[in-house]
């Protein structure tokens, strides 16, 4: 029965209505608490139950089970790590399987965990492989999940944490599993919490602006909910991801160019014991901003099992332009000048010829193959217009060709498709290739740079490879294609990885969006002497330690937690010179002698 419930979780309702009818008649278990379970085929299907009575109930118990994540023996359980051989950016090779030492969970765990969850938990082989193995990342694991539960309610999520706390068994919360960049990997084997029981709408404050959900909601099924109230949440990461692992990788999207990434549209976060990080107020300095530590901390901190998100009007109109460029660098240019000039484009995409030729031989398309950049443009009929002009001028001063507009709703959402899909057109492009995906951030000003070079190192290769980029906040993604049976190929893809990200590290306040591990030693030496100055030095020397398990956070932070569990190493009054830099003000090292981290999923 929960294999059946794992499988139809994973549909995406929004495009299998089999999926609806289908996951009414398996969820036999009812939530612990009320809400708006998402059951309809469409807005109007949805059911609703009562909103709730308080201000104060109605606030996000954002619950982060810190005590779970960290709470690992250092005798028992090993670091996971990434094997590197060589320094970065050599032509060695970097071997990607992640591994980590397995301790048998007891039985007696087992049992406990199945008075908690009766029948959503398994020890089903397969179900512990698909949950260990990630279907889009060439990241591997040695080890899997030893036990997988799916929590119905933030009640059972509390106390799957404190039973695994108990036992010092580790972790991994699991959502959409859209991730590629390896998130939901089990290196230590463990308990892996599947949240995509918790899907519901908990409460929404349409003269707010702003929506209560659990985290197994996906962002798709939430904007079919919301758009009978001309709302929507302004986030579109990949297709299928859930709210919970887009907090956890503070994920951003095509539209984050206008509406910012899931940092700013996160207004309440709450560990196996529940705390509330943050208010639903629109302002507020009272304090550390704890809800922003969480987002991004990519499960490292504790499970998210609810969440209040900011909501945005739906725009009245809206006007999807394509325009094409003899070189990536006239589009990447264009794209900056755009966003300099003061035009409010809600999205600028781009992507590169081998891309565009994907799209065609996948779909059937007669795009012109060459780089092009896709933009939004909202607002009234007439400002869309407006803008969109304005924009094919700076274009055309460009070298810009075939500037063509869309505004039939049909034609647009086809031409936002393609481009959500570009990853999948890429690997059908090259079939029985793996995708190596870099995920670079620069100053706007220095992107067209960055894709000139890496454009030409990635052209000269023998390798399939394509680039796509949020060209309007100076985000790119080259997707390396390669045999992964082919040593000479994935020595290759490593090559043309090491290469874009030091390229990009070579440029002034450089931020690498993912796959970080290889490419941050630079960055850390700082942060090394930064927790030097609150850790003792003996700390450090023991085996097993892991320097990023120093959390600094404010006390209230720890609020719920065994606190025998964790060392206080230094509260700070008068901060040093590197504290002083950071505006920080009184600070507390954290370390659990054993911590060792968990992931999350989307990016």
């Amino acid at each position: 029965m929960v294999a059946t419930k794992s499988w139809l979780c994973r549909l995406q309702s929004s495009r299998r209505p089999l999926y609806l009818l289908l996951k009414e008649s398996y969820s036999t278990r009812n939530s612990c608490k009320k809400s708006f379970l998402l059951s309809g085929s469409g807005a109007n299907g949805w059911s609703r139950g009562s909103q709730f009575s308080s201000w104060m109930s109605s606030l996000l118990p954002i619950a982060l089970a810190a005590s779970a994540s960290l709470a690992y023996h250092s005798q028992h359980n090993f670091l996971s790590f990434c094997e590197n051989s060589t320094s970065i950016g050599s032509k060695e090779r970097t071997d990607y399987v992640v591994k980590g030492s397995l301790k048998k969970v007891p039985q007696e765990l087992v049992n406990e965990l199945k008075l908690i969850c009766q029948d959503n938990m398994t020890v089903d082989h397969e179900e512990r492989i698909f949950h260990g193995t990630p279907q889009n990342s060439f990241h591997k694991a040695v080890n899997i999940p030893d036990v997988v539960v799916f929590p119905s309610c933030e009640e059972e999520v509390s106390e799957i944490i404190k039973t695994c706390n108990r036992h010092r068994v580790p972790i991994v919360p699991y959502g959409g599993a859209t991730s590629i960049e390896g998130h939901t990997l089990s290196p230590n084997g463990g308990v892996c919490i599947n949240m995509t029981l918790m899907k519901h709408v908990k409460a929404l404050h349409v003269d707010d602006m702003d929506v209560v959900v659990e985290p197994g909601i996906g962002w798709m099924d939430l904007n079919e909910y919301l758009e009978p109230y001309g709302l929507f949440f302004p986030l579109d990461p990949g297709p299928g991801a859930t709210i919970g692992g887009m907090c956890a990788t503070r994920c951003s999207g095509s539209l984050a160019v206008r509406y910012g990434t899931m940092r700013e549209n996160v207004a309440v976060l709450p560990n196996g014991e529940i705390i509330k990080t943050g208010s639903r107020a629109r302002k507020s300095a009272a304090g550390y901003d704890l809800t922003r530590l969480m987002i991004g901390s990519e499960g490292t901190l504790g499970v998210i099992t609810e969440v209040t998100l900011r909501l945005q009007k739906m725009p009245p109109s809206s006007v999807v332009a394509l325009c094409n460029f003899p070189t990536i660098k006239d589009a990447a240019d264009v794209a900056m000048e755009t966003m300099i000039s003061g035009i409010q484009v809600s999205r600028v995409e781009l992507l590169d010829e081998v891309q565009v030729r994907a799209i065609n031989y996948v779909n059937g398309k007669n795009l012109p193959e060459l780089p092009t950049l896709m933009f939004e443009f909202v607002g009234t009929e007439a400002y869309s217009r407006e803008q969109a002009m304005i924009v094919q001028n700076i274009a055309s001063e460009h070298n810009g060709s075939g500037f063509v507009f869309a505004e039939d709703p049909e034609a647009k959402k086809e031409l936002w498709r393609i481009r959500k899909e570009a990853l999948w057109a890429a690997l059908a492009y090259a079939p029985n290739t793996e995708a190596m995906i870099t995920d670079v951030c620069v100053p706007l000003s220095r992107l067209a740079d960055l894709i000139s070079l890496s454009k030409e190192e990635l052209d000269a290769s023998p390798l399939t490879c394509v680039i796509v980029a949020h060209a309007g906040d100076g985000n790119f993604h080259a997707i390396i294609l390669f045999d992964p049976n082919d040593h000479d190929h994935r020595k290759e893809a490593e090559r043309l990885n090491h290469y874009i990200v030091h390229t990009a590290l070579s440029i002034e306040d450089p931020f690498i969006g993912g796959n970080t591990k290889y490419h941050l030693q630079r960055e850390l030496d700082e942060l090394k002497t930064l927790v030097k100055d609150i850790i003792p030095s003996r700390a450090l020397e023991k085996r097993h330690k892991l320097l990023l398990s120093s959390l600094l956070c404010h006390e209230k932070m720890l609020r719920g937690l065994q606190m025998s569990k964790f060392k206080l190493f230094s509260g700070i009054g008068d901060p040093s010179s590197h504290l002083k830099s950071l505006g920080a003000q009184r600070l507390f090292g954290y370390l659990h002698e054993s911590f060792q981290p968990t992931y999350l999923d989307e990016h």
